[in-house]
């Protein structure tokens, strides 16, 4: 357990499962991927005739982005077709309250969103999406419902997952192993909502149907067109987010549980950053903003994300949830300097993760904010040295262990600040390196000690291959106080290393325990 410097009260009930009689998200899309008549409707003298003018919701529904008073509602459908969305207090949607949405057309792969409003805080949401045919709106897909959360507007329990990492390094959708079970996991913790902290796809990471695994066994995977190469056109990066909802449990627990997306390399390609152009024959594209664009493009139609006003596609954010807890959600690949050796004495453009825009906007939020717990949610750790190839660093540390150098003079500007601005309770989680590890950041280990100790906790992946530990710069004094990792490199996902974290704030004293688990869940759960 983490204890803080407040206390509340005033528990909320803990949210039921969806048990409507309407079609669930999580259920079955095969058949969205092929043409196929969509409503029966009889005739005189018992015949029948086949509408095939009927919208089709092809992947589910998600929502994401809750708040006390709204929240983001996602699907697609298989033409175009306007989205409307209802939602009620129960799960039966008497007397629902009705958004008519954007129309899904071509240009957005037939994705829609609608950011729902006005909505009552700290209440139990079910929503009802439907695609109305254009020529006839009287001509509706069938429905598909969902479930959210929204935030407390006074203090109460909350309950978080989050973890990174889904269909790396080739371990795709496996259906004898009962595809991504991971996520059923997750689900069954009913949590408020789930962070999934990158590597949200591997645009870069082709699935073949066979994995030789080590012990001669075979691992299958689903397989699509789109997931057969490297994605380089739009089509291919939206198909790898569509690879993801093919299986069940991850529609099932997109319909219980809202998302907060953010994005790593992987969306784009393995280890990127702005101006990198590749030398990787896999590619005929080669420009890597080029490549990002057309990824992030993908990511806003298949994430249910809240665009902030006058800042369209921005993905840092940060999110009130009640007054026990501020989410702060960074982007660490969309305003870095090029990987290099990472050993700049002085602070410029090359030497940013963060970014400068981003960096005070995230200073001043932390300082700004009346929660008890800040969480930062960061795509990558701070502490631990990730290499991109043999001569350069992916993320913060740069293996030196002496004073802050390259972009470790970004982060020792953030500590210093947050130390001598008394903020309090500031906590980060994030994924990125395929295991899971508790991390206490100590001034008096560390190289460089203007700064307040702080936790960081690690976990990952959802389902691609299990990799670690890695090694941990001094510089900022991190001591590992829990890991799990594999005893050999890229295991499959059937080995159950896969990890997750859930975090828990108590209402009525705000303390916060983290527990950090593996895909069986709670049985392998380990306290913080």
């Amino acid at each position: 357990m983490i204890r803080n410097s407040g206390a509340g009260s005033g528990p909320f009930s803990r949210r039921r499962l969806l048990t409507g009689g309407l079609k669930l998200g999580g259920g079955a899309v095969a058949s969205s991927m092929v043409a196929h008549p969509s409503v029966v409707m009889a005739e005189p003298g018992g015949l029948f005739r086949v509408r095939s003018d009927r919208p089709v919701i092809t992947h589910g529904v998600q929502s994401g982005d809750v708040t006390a008073t709204g929240a983001v509602v996602w699907a697609r459908t298989d033409r175009p077709g306007r989205m409307v969305v209802e939602v009620g207090a129960t799960e039966s949607l008497r007397r629902p309250r009705r958004f008519l949405g954007p129309v899904a057309d071509e240009a957005g792969d037939f994705t829609a969103q609608v950011d729902l409003y006005g909505l009552p805080s700290g209440q139990d949401v079910f929503y009802r999406v439907r695609f109305q045919n254009l020529d006839d709106a009287g001509i509706e897909s069938e429905a598909v419902v969902g479930h959210f959360r929204t935030a407390p507007a006074r203090t109460g329990d909350v309950s978080l997952v989050w973890s990174g990492d889904t269909a790396g390094q080739g371990w795709g959708i496996n259906p004898d192993v009962g595809g991504m079970t991971i996520y059923e996991t997750m689900r069954g913790l009913q949590p408020d909502f789930f962070i999934h902290s990158g590597d949200t796809v591997y645009a870069d990471g082709p699935i073949e149907a066979e994995v030789p695994l080590p012990d001669g066994g075979v691992w299958r995977n689903v397989t699509t067109e789109e997931k057969a190469k490297v994605a380089e056109t739009l089509a291919e990066f939206r198909g790898n987010h569509k690879y993801n909802l093919l299986d069940d449990n991850v529609r099932r627990f997109n319909a219980e549980v809202p998302v907060f997306a953010q994005w790593d390399d992987h969306e784009t390609t393995n280890n990127c950053y702005p101006g990198e152009i590749l030398d990787d024959p896999r590619y005929s594209v080669t420009d890597v903003d080029v490549l990002a664009a057309r990824a992030k493009q993908a990511f806003h139609e298949f994430m249910p994300i809240r665009q902030a006003a006058g800042d369209s596609g921005r993905i840092y954010r940060s999110v009130a949830y009640g007054p026990s807890l501020e989410l702060f959600f960074l982007d660490m690949r969309t305003h870095r300097g090029p990987n290099s050796a990472n050993d700049q004495p002085t602070a410029s453009a090359s030497t940013a993760l963060l970014g400068e825009r981003q960096l005070r906007w995230l200073q001043h939020g932390l300082r700004s904010s009346p929660a008890t717990w800040k969480v930062v949610a960061s795509d990558m750790p701070i502490g631990l040295v990730v290499a991109d190839g043999s001569d350069a660093f992916e993320a913060v540390a740069n293996d030196d262990g002496g004073g802050p150098l390259g972009r470790e003079l970004e982060m020792a500007r953030l500590l210093s600040f947050i130390k001598a601005r008394s903020i309090t309770n500031v906590v980060w989680l994030t994924a990125d390196v395929h295991y899971t590890a508790a991390h206490f950041y100590d001034p008096n280990h560390a190289t460089f000690d203007d700064f307040a100790p702080f936790w960081e906790f690690v976990s990952g992946p959802l389902n691609a291959g299990t990799f670690g530990p890695g090694a941990l710069d001094p510089t900022f004094g991190p001591q590992v106080r829990y890991q799990k990792v594999p005893e050999s490199q890229n295991l499959p996902p059937s080995a159950g290393l896969q990890f997750f974290g859930h975090l828990a704030i108590e209402g009525d004293t705000e303390v916060m325990t983290v527990r950090l688990m593996d895909s069986a869940g709670p049985r392998s759960t380990q306290s913080n």
